[in-house]
């Protein structure tokens, strides 16, 4: 039976991963499709015109709403 620590077992190179790598905001504009997708929706025709509406009349805060 082993007695060593969960830190002693560790390699030198395992290390977390900084939160402000883990998430970040989109490089560009928000796109229809990134619509659909955040509000786990198929990326259909009809869809699609949803989300573009939704985005005309919110902007970017279509999305914000739907994350948690």
């Amino acid at each position: 039976m082993s007695t060593s620590t969960p830190e002693e077992s560790r390699s030198s190179d395992d290390v977390c991963t900084p939160d402000a790598l883990l998430h970040s905001a989109p490089a560009r504009d928000v796109t229809p499709e990134d619509l659909v997708m955040a509000a786990g929706r198929d990326v259909t025709p009809k869809t699609l015109d949803w989300a573009r509406r939704k985005l005309e009349s919110e902007g970017t805060a279509a999305i914000e709403k739907l994350l948690p």
